[in-house]
Order: C-alpha cells, then sequence, then structure tokens
C-alpha cells in the first residue's frame, strides 16, 4: 500500500507527543535563541539586525485589530506638569529646564491584558502614560503602576502575553497557561508578588502610583549623561482592594476606576502626582548586585529628588477621539532624554510605535491628541489619512533648493562599546531578593491577602512540576511567603526545599 510521505510526516507528528521540534522564523529558517536578544556585548544596546526580535514584535503588534493588543481598557485626561527646580545640569530637556515651567500632559490610565470591555476590578498591571507636549516635539513616559515587571528581554514579550491572554482554543484566561510559562521565568517573581498584592487592583486610578519601570538617560547641554528612572507618586495615597472588596465591587460597578477619574476631576476634585527621578552616574551600574538596566529591578537604596507635580484637570471631550486614537510609544523622545541599554526598553522603542502604526496608520501624529505642538517638518509623506499640508517640490535630503537640514546638537550622546555581538542572558540575576524585600514590607494583613490571592490562581494549576517550580521560586524570595503558600495550595513542602536548593 502506497503511504504519501506528506501522510506519513503528520502521523508522526501526532503521535510522538512532545517530541522536539526547531522553532523557526516565517520564512522557514531556524532560529538559534529564543531566549535572548542580540546585543552588542553584555552591556550593550539591542542590535537591529536580530531579525528574529523583530518578526516577533511585528507579528505580535498585528495580533489585534482594532483594539490593541495590550492596554485594551483605559481612561485619559488632561492636565499640565509644573516643575519643582532648574535641573539642565542634568538634562536639556525642556520640561526640566526651570523652577514653574509649565507642560501640557495628557494621561492614559489602562488595563494591561484584560479586554476593552473587561471589568476594571480584574487583577492587572494598570499602564500609566504620560504625554508631555513640549517645545522640542512630544515626549511620551510609557509605564504602569508597578515599578518592576515580569521579564527583562523583549525576546519573550509576545510569549508572555500569549501565556496571559485567553487560550487559542478555549478563549478563556487559563492559570496552567501563565503559571506554565512563569515557571520557566523566575525574574517574573518580583512583579507576581507585587501584582498578586492589593496593589494588582487598585481603588482608583487616582490612588495609584505610576512608575517608568526602565531606566532612560538624562543627557545635559555638555553631552553628560545621568542614568535615571521615574516614579509618579500619588498626592491621593495608593489604595487596592482586598478580595472581598474585589467580590463587592464586581457586583456594584465593575466601572469604578473609570467611574471615579470623571467624578471627581468633574467635581474639580483634581488628582495630583509628584514626578521623581532616581540618579546613577554611568560609573556606579556596576555597584550593585544586580543590573540597574534590567527592569525586574527597582533601584533600591538610591535616593530620589522630586522634579515636579502633575495635575489632572479635564477629561476627554470625546473619548474615542482623544482616550482610544491617543498613541503612546517610549520612541517619543525629545532632546535630553534618551534610552539606556535595558533590553525590554530597547524592544518597546521599536513595538510599540510600529503598533500604533498599525493600529492607526502611518499619519496617526497627525491627529489632534498626538499632535506636537511646533511644527513638524521631515520628508514623511503620503499614506492613509495624511492632513499635511505640504507645498514644496523637494521631499529629500541635501537639496541646494531647500534648506531642511539636521541640526549636530542633537546627535546622541557618545557610548562606548565593547564586547562581543551576542545572544546571552545577563550574569547579575537575582531574581527573588527584592520579591523577598517586597513582601517583608507589607503589613500583616496585606501578607495574608497575598497569599489568598496568589494561591487562588496557583491553585487551579493541574501540573504539580509548574506549581512547586513556581512555590520554589516564591520561597528562595522568603522562606515564611513560600511555606505560607505552600500550605495554601496543599503543596509539598520537602519538594518545594529540594526544588530551591537546585536553584
Amino acid at each position: 500500500m502506497h503511504i504519501s510521505k506528506s501522510f506519513l510526516f503528520l502521523s508522526l507528528a501526532f503521535s510522538t507527543g512532545a517530541q522536539a521540534t526547531t522553532l523557526t522564523r516565517d520564512n522557514g529558517a531556524p532560529v538559534g535563541d529564543n531566549q535572548n536578544s542580540l546585543t552588542a556585548g553584555s552591556e550593550g544596546s539591542v542590535l537591529l539586525q536580530d531579525v528574529h526580535l523583530i518578526q516577533k514584535l511585528q507579528r505580535f503588534a498585528r495580533e489585534r485589530i482594532p483594539e490593541r493588543v495590550v492596554h485594551p481598557r483605559g481612561a485619559g485626561a488632561h492636565g499640565e506638569f509644573v516643575a519643582n527646580g532648574d535641573f539642565s545640569e542634568l538634562t536639556r530637556s525642556v520640561p526640566f529646564s526651570e523652577k514653574g515651567k509649565i507642560t501640557p500632559v495628557f494621561v492614559r490610565f489602562s488595563s494591561v491584558i484584560h479586554s476593552k470591555g473587561s471589568p476594571e476590578t480584574l487583577r492587572d498591571p494598570r499602564g500609566f502614560a504620560t504625554k508631555f507636549y513640549t517645545e522640542e516635539g512630544n515626549w511620551d513616559l510609557v509605564g504602569n503602576n508597578l515599578p518592576i515587571f515580569f521579564i527583562r528581554d523583549a525576546m519573550k514579550f509576545p510569549d508572555m502575553v500569549h501565556s496571559l491572554k485567553p487560550s487559542p482554543v478555549t478563549n478563556m484566561q487559563d492559570p496552567n497557561r501563565f503559571f506554565d510559562f512563569f515557571s520557566h521565568e523566575p525574574s517574573a517573581t518580583h512583579m507576581l508578588t507585587q501584582v498578586y498584592s492589593n496593589l494588582g487592583t487598585p481603588a482608583s486610578y487616582r490612588e495609584m502610583d505610576g512608575w517608568g519601570v526602565h531606566a532612560y538617560k538624562w543627557v545635559n547641554d555638555e553631552n553628560q549623561a545621568s542614568y535615571v528612572k521615574f516614579n509618579w507618586k500619588s498626592q491621593q495615597g495608593v489604595k487596592g482592594l482586598n478580595p472581598e472588596e474585589v467580590v463587592e465591587m464586581q457586583g456594584k460597578n465593575f466601572n469604578h476606576m473609570t467611574d471615579d477619574l470623571y467624578r471627581e476631576i468633574g467635581a474639580g476634585n483634581f488628582p495630583k502626582w509628584d514626578l521623581y527621578v532616581k540618579v546613577l552616574r554611568p560609573d556606579q551600574l556596576n555597584d550593585f548586585n544586580y543590573n540597574p538596566l534590567d527592569a525586574t529591578k527597582m533601584w533600591l537604596d538610591v535616593p530620589e529628588t522630586k522634579v515636579g507635580t502633575m495635575t489632572l484637570n479635564r477629561m476627554p471631550g470625546n473619548f474615542f477621539q482623544e482616550t482610544e486614537q491617543a498613541a503612546f510609544a517610549p520612541s517619543n523622545l525629545i532632546p535630553g532624554i534618551e534610552p539606556s541599554e535595558d533590553r525590554l526598553l530597547q524592544g518597546r522603542i521599536f513595538s510599540y510605535a510600529d503598533t500604533q502604526l498599525y493600529r492607526l496608520g502611518a499619519n496617526h501624529t497627525q491627529l489632534p491628541i498626538n499632535r506636537a505642538q511646533v511644527e513638524v517638518q521631515n520628508h514623511n509623506q503620503e499614506g492613509a489619512a495624511n492632513m499635511g499640508i505640504s507645498s514644496s517640490d523637494v521631499n529629500y535630503q541635501a537639496s541646494r533648493q531647500r534648506d531642511l537640514t539636521d541640526d549636530n546638537q542633537y546627535r546622541a550622546v557618545y557610548t562606548a562599546l565593547s564586547g562581543n555581538v551576542q545572544q546571552k542572558a545577563i550574569s547579575k540575576q537575582d531574581n527573588y531578593t527584592q520579591a523577598g524585600i517586597f513582601y517583608r514590607g507589607l503589613s500583616k494583613q496585606d501578607r495574608k491577602d497575598l497569599i489568598t490571592n496568589l494561591s487562588g490562581d496557583l491553585s487551579k494549576v493541574k501540573d504539580s512540576a509548574v506549581k512547586h517550580q513556581m512555590l520554589s521560586y516564591f520561597y528562595l524570595a522568603d522562606k515564611d511567603y513560600g511555606q505560607a503558600l505552600t500550605r495554601a495550595v496543599n503543596g509539598d513542602l520537602s519538594k518545594v526545599k529540594q526544588l530551591s536548593k537546585s536553584l
């Protein structure tokens, strides 16, 4: 009997279970490393030649239309930022150039994973994105309400979100899927601990802090660079809903965060946040037992400085035109602010801008909510919904007919690089210490709520290996934390201890 080769291949594929198969790019080429981005040396930037990373991010950004892949549900508000002093010694960026300097802003708060129509009571990190409309262009500070992230390399971003989104088979979010992923990611221990605390279910957008998460560079007029991290501190305080309050709010009002923001601003109770920065000199980056450019880490014991205050005082006149069409991207930078070599940030610089091009089109920066307050002069042309006005016959550079040229004073800051092109994880990972510090800093009741919240999902995990691997991470963060969680999910503490010794 004749059996076709294609049929034989399919039969073998279905009969061999979890047999290893080489991952490929869309053109069929095998992938050599799906865990680490291609970088210029151990501390250098991610390289544009990493075609696998770029394809992953491009394909990932195009998986949904028109809803955002991440941060789909949100609420926005207009306001202003007032500088607290003159910080030109550290940065030439105009929002921090003089005391009392006022910069208009638009902020979009959002959920990260859950869909556009989802209840705001669901556990989720919350986006905290701020667009500064400055005299030298728009600057987007795109962050979250938590100070760190699950992963440190953008290569893992599509996989992480896939695991957290509903199953492609059942269309339901499933702890078996995302804990399966995180069981391979000890770097997520701190973020999981924070998001499963009551911070993961904020009482309102007004009552949560915002964090830039990533390290950036501040550059002054002398082209001297410092590394900085940004933190919005709510003047309203920080409040999360405990497990009982979550259930109560779900039955009462699952739009509670948007309702609160509209109601309070409408009543003239304008929410305020103070912006603080932590600053490190380049020669201080090696002074820690972790890599300060790792997005899974906070800068503990680094002094902070208040640099200004933001007040939100006006809601959008039209939700779609402003909040939904607002396009934020970490690539929207201005002179005096540059990206650091943070691997996750380097990927987001491409990914977020590319997502906005896909969602809103090539000319989305011409929309009123995204439009710069200065005249835009470049040769980007045509494309859908082009509202620009150009009468010049010269749409190229250089030209003797039109004097539109670059300015050397805005060149990127000089950064020395050394090492080899490589795909390798960072060396100083320290995946557990800061999670333990956060846990021990919680009140007794907040610790109890954390165990309740986290065990509620972890107890649904059917694979014992996945469950105990996760428990070993939390045990390494703090023994009491790991033991309490192990009891709550009926785990085997001896197995947890054994696994923790191998990490």
